[in-house]
């Protein structure tokens, strides 16, 4: 084999594995924290923060540390970041896990970015040297990675209930208890219920050794990274040094492409994503697993939502190219309110076993279509302006993750079960909104603005020459000051 190939192919291994061993510490932790730091809902607040935090970094952070550090050390110390919360669980409180929740989230953009942007430059390096189509080669080292990294949820929960099942006496769970878990579950029983749940289960010694083999996993990703990643990016790094950086630009890019009234109108449906996860991660784990068999089998049943959710990512990938993403959203919407219904109204109890497992099976199912089609939707609808575009999909998705772990210690799971529902329909409204706007604009032989599809112009009976639109789609802009990006189009 060419050394050239074989090098391709070991940096995006290397970066596959790293992110493999990182998230196979952070996933764990991640899953117990709402249970094993469930005192004044600690972990569930933690979370919250690391969200908040990967927030504020998203609008900022990620250019100027690719641009100075290049994107394999941007990676290794934003890996750092990460491992900085595994030490943090040692001695978990206020103390330690906020501060760490929050190096992490600061961490968590930039990483992502800089992920993001090496497997772009090894794809097209690649394509360049050997004549190949730089989008195919991208994607298909997308493939490989996310091949790799989603697996981290099977080993990450693997290794958190295999040490909690041997290290732990059987679950001490009564009728009184049971009459406070599933849907029944409200803050103001938290402690009763880890009185008796809990706290007897694991002592300080398992949760040094959870900690500290979490953090061994995530320093040796630092380490596969630092030492056998290629640095491939070393002239653009001269080229920006000495250069001004306009934090303000980077920072207004993202919410000036707020104006396009399709971004908006996904804004409901990108923050549903973060509902959804945040409340399997820190309340289903919580309020049905933890509270009615015990915290030793959250990992296992969270391997379930990994398994399916990998497997399902790669087939609605594919049957989407047959179906079209109209018919997965529609099944992913029905597929979650079954769940969110059946929730509502069942009442969990230790000789139920199975079901505890089959919830996040559909789950995963559910969030492999929300997860796909909209990052697809994102570059579908915004291929001019997918920087911008993706910003705001991990930034609205974050706020859906930080909402969903911050009200989590207030309400009980009935209200956010039905918080649930409404944002998930809301959502899917107006995404049907979207939809119908993309058909009027394909589907007609004059171009309209988004502006007048919602007015209902397009209905009109008289046919308006091409060059008549652009002049309104002139004055339009003249009154309201707000260019969407079809306007734009429109104009050029």
């Amino acid at each position: 084999m060419n050394w050239k190939i074989e090098r391709t192919t070991k940096n995006v291994l290397v970066v596959s594995f790293g992110f493999l061993l990182l998230f196979t510490a952070f996933g764990g932790l991640q899953s117990i924290q709402s249970s094993l730091n469930s005192d004044q809902g600690l972990g569930l607040a933690s979370l919250s923060v690391i969200y908040a935090a990967l927030i504020l970094s998203s609008m900022f952070l990620p250019p100027l540390m690719i641009k100075y550090l290049g994107c394999k050390w941007t990676i290794v110390i934003s890996m750092c970041c990460y491992v900085a919360f595994s030490i943090g669980n040692f001695y978990p409180s206020w103390y330690t896990l906020i501060p760490t929740a929050i190096i992490l989230g600061t961490g968590g953009a930039p990483l992502w970015s800089a992920k993001c942007a090496y497997l772009t430059i090894c794809g097209y390096q690649y394509a360049k040297k050997f004549n190949k189509i730089g989008e195919n080669i991208v994607n298909h080292y997308f493939g490989i990675f996310f091949l790799v990294f989603q697996s981290s949820a099977v080993w990450g929960n693997l290794l958190s209930s295999l040490i909690f099942q041997y290290s732990s006496g059987k679950a001490n769970i009564t009728d009184e208890i049971l009459a406070y878990c599933g849907p029944n579950n409200c803050p103001q029983y938290n402690e009763k219920v880890s009185q008796n749940v809990t706290s007897v289960h694991h002592s300080m010694a398992v949760i040094h050794t959870l900690s500290a083999i979490y953090t061994g996993v995530g320093v040796g990703g630092v380490l596969l990274v630092a030492f056998f990643l290629d640095q491939l990016d070393k002239k653009e790094i001269e080229d920006f040094k000495g250069k001004d950086v306009n934090i303000w630009a980077v920072l207004v890019a993202t919410f000036t492409h707020l104006k396009d009234k399709r971004q908006c109108l996904l804004i409901v449906m990108t923050m549903y994503s973060g509902f959804e996860q945040g409340f399997l991660a820190g309340d289903y784990t919580k309020a049905y697993v933890t509270c009615t068999i015990g915290i030793q089998f959250v990992g296992y049943v969270m391997i379930c939502f990994g398994a399916s959710n990998s497997i399902f990512s790669v087939m609605f990938g594919k049957l989407s190219e047959y179906t079209g993403r109209i018919p997965l959203f529609a099944f992913a919407t029905i597929t979650n309110l079954a769940s969110i219904i059946a929730l509502f109204l069942w009442n969990p109890r230790p000789e139920q076993m199975p079901v505890f497992f089959v919830f996040p099976c559909l789950w995963g199912i559910a969030d492999a279509v929300w997860q796909t089609q909209t990052n697809a939707l994102y570059g579908v609808l915004f291929l001019s302006h997918k920087e911008a575009a993706f910003a705001n999909y991990r930034l609205w998705e974050s706020v859906g993750f930080v909402t969903a772990f911050a009200y989590a210690n207030f309400l009980c799971i009935k209200v956010k079960l039905i918080i649930l529902v409404i944002v998930l329909l809301l959502g899917m409204i107006l995404y049907g909104i979207v939809e119908y706007i993309e058909f009027v604009q394909h589907g007609s032989e004059n171009p309209h603005t988004v502006s007048q599809i919602l007015r209902g112009e397009h209905l009109k009976t008289k046919k308006q020459k091409p060059d008549e639109l652009e002049e309104e789609a002139k004055e339009e802009t003249e009154t309201t000051d707000v260019k969407s990006v079809d306007e734009n189009d429109a104009e050029t």
